[in-house]
C-alpha cells in the first residue's frame, strides 16, 4: 500500500492543482466521481475436491476522474473486495484447499491512478497503474470477470498518424494480478514487458491487426515468452438485417530469457458466424499447440473469456489444446423484456499431440438489464472429464451497478 500510496499522490496534485481546476471550470467537471458495485455467488462441485464451494463476494470500485486542461488529465481508483458469509472457498491465499478455488481473495488497494496526455486525435498517452486491455483480450487484458482486476504498472503510447490506422507501444514494469497482494504470485514484480499493437481499418472488411509481445518475467520464467502474429477480425452485411462475421488470428511463440526452455509454439484461431437481427451465431476452432514437454501459454489474457468458463484450461496442458467450439447467443430489441440476452456454448477439448480428447463442456447465460446502472446475470458451465483433470460444475448469480 506505500508504494500505491506514492504513485497516487503526484497524480492527485496535478490533476487537483488550482491552475488545473480553473482553466477546467468553463469547459466541463473538474472532478467526476464514479464507482461500480458488484455482488457476486459464485458455487462450485469439483472432482477430487472434499468439499463444495460457496463464494459470496462484494466489490466496490469507486474512483475521481479529472476533465482535460491542455491535454492532460487524471485518474485515480480504490476497490475493495469482501466476503459476505462463511468462508466456504479457496480464494488462494486463506489456506482452504479442502474446498475449490474461487480466486476472489478479500483486499482494498489501489486500482488504477495515472496520467493521461492527449492533446488531439493523433497522439494519446497514458502513465501509471492502468487497465489494458489489446483487441479480443487474448493475450493482454484485465481479467474483469474476477473481482480483482489485473492491473499493469506501465507507460502506454498511441499514435493514429492517418486516419483507419492506431499504432500502439507499451512497456510495464509491473503486473498487478487477480490473486491479491498476499499470494506469491500476485504481483509480477521487476518485470520487462513490452507490446506492439498496430491495426488498420479495412473499411466493412474489418480490422487487420499485427502484433508482437515481449514477456520477461522474472517471477514466472515459464510465462517468460516472444509472440509475434497478427488478427483480422470483422462483419459485412450480406442482406437486410442480416451480418457474416469472421475472424482468424495466427501466431508464433517462441522462448525468451529468462524461460528454461526452448521451443517455437504456433497459435491458430478462426471464428466465423452469422447475425441476424437479434440472433447469433458462431462456430470456432482454437489451437494453441504443445510438444508434449511444453506449450504455448497466454499468461496475461483475460483467461475465463476462453476455452470454456470452467476454467479447467487457463493454462495450456505440456500436450496443447485444441478447442472446437460452437456459440448461439440472442439479445431482445424490444418487448417486455428488452435488452434479455440468452447464450449456449459448447466445446470440444482434444491434445495437440496425439489429438487424445481431454473432455467437454457446456456453458450457458442469461443476463438482463434491469435499469440503465444495474444489471443482472446467471451463469453456469459444466466440464465433463475424458481423463483430464476432473469433473467440474460451477454456477454464478451476479448483480452490479455503476453509477
Amino acid at each position: 500500500m506505500k508504494q500505491a500510496t506514492l504513485l497516487a499522490a503526484p497524480l492527485l496534485a496535478v490533476s487537483l492543482s488550482p491552475a488545473v481546476l480553473h482553466a477546467q471550470a468553463a469547459e466541463e467537471p473538474v472532478v467526476t466521481p464514479y464507482a461500480d458495485i458488484r455482488y457476486r455467488l459464485e458455487l462450485v462441485d469439483q472432482g477430487g475436491v472434499p468439499e463444495d464451494a460457496t463464494a459470496s463476494t462484494l466489490r466496490v470500485k469507486a474512483g475521481v476522474k479529472t476533465g482535460s486542461w491542455q491535454g492532460l488529465s487524471a485518474l485515480v481508483e480504490g476497490e475493495a473486495i469482501m466476503r459476505i458469509g462463511p468462508r466456504h472457498y479457496n480464494d488462494t491465499t486463506n489456506g482452504l484447499t479442502r474446498y475449490p478455488v474461487v480466486a476472489d481473495p478479500t483486499d482494498v488497494l489501489l486500482n488504477q491512478a495515472y496520467v493521461r496526455f492527449n492533446p488531439g486525435k493523433t497522439v494519446d498517452a497514458i502513465a501509471g497503474r492502468q487497465v489494458i486491455n489489446l483487441d479480443n483480450q487474448r493475450w493482454i487484458g484485465s481479467v474483469g470477470w474476477r473481482q480483482n482486476d489485473q492491473i499493469f504498472d506501465a507507460g502506454r503510447i498511441s499514435v493514429t498518424p492517418v486516419a483507419g490506422l492506431t499504432a500502439q507501444y507499451i512497456h510495464s514494469w509491473r503486473v498487478n494480478r487477480i490473486f491479491g497482494p498476499d499470494s506469491p504470485q500476485g504481483i509480477w514484480r521487476d518485470t520487462a514487458i513490452n507490446a506492439v499493437n498496430i491495426g488498420y481499418k479495412l473499411g466493412e472488411a474489418g480490422t487487420l491487426t499485427g502484433y508482437g509481445y515481449w514477456l520477461d518475467i522474472p517471477q514466472a520464467p515459464a510465462a517468460s515468452s516472444r509472440t509475434l502474429g497478427g488478427r483480422l477480425a470483422g462483419q459485412y452485411p450480406v442482406a437486410e438485417g442480416v451480418k457474416v462475421l469472421y475472424a482468424a488470428e495466427y501466431a508464433r511463440q517462441t522462448d525468451l530469457s529468462p524461460n528454461p526452455a526452448n521451443f517455437g509454439l504456433d497459435y491458430l484461431a478462426l471464428e466465423p458466424g452469422v447475425a441476424f437481427k437479434g440472433l447469433t451465431l458462431k462456430a470456432g476452432y482454437e489451437r494453441l499447440e504443445g510438444n508434449g514437454a511444453v506449450a504455448l501459454q497466454t499468461p496475461l489474457a483475460t483467461l475465463h473469456a476462453f476455452n470454456g468458463w470452467a476454467d479447467v484450461f487457463l493454462n495450456t496442458p505440456a500436450s496443447g489444446l485444441r478447442d472446437l467450439y460452437a456459440d448461439a447467443a440472442y439479445k431482445f430489441a424490444d418487448g417486455p423484456v428488452k435488452g434479455l440476452l440468452l447464450r449456449a456454448t459448447y466445446h470440444d477439448f482434444h491434445s495437440t499431440v496425439g489429438d487424445v480428447g481431454y473432455g467437454h463442456e457446456f456453458d450457458a447465460l442469461i443476463a438482463y438489464p434491469l435499469t440503465k446502472q444495474i444489471g443482472v446475470s446467471a451463469k453456469f458451465a459444466q466440464y465433463n472429464s475424458n481423463g483430464f483433470a476432473t469433473d467440474r460444475t460451477k454456477a454464478w448469480f451476479t448483480i452490479e451497478a455503476k453509477f
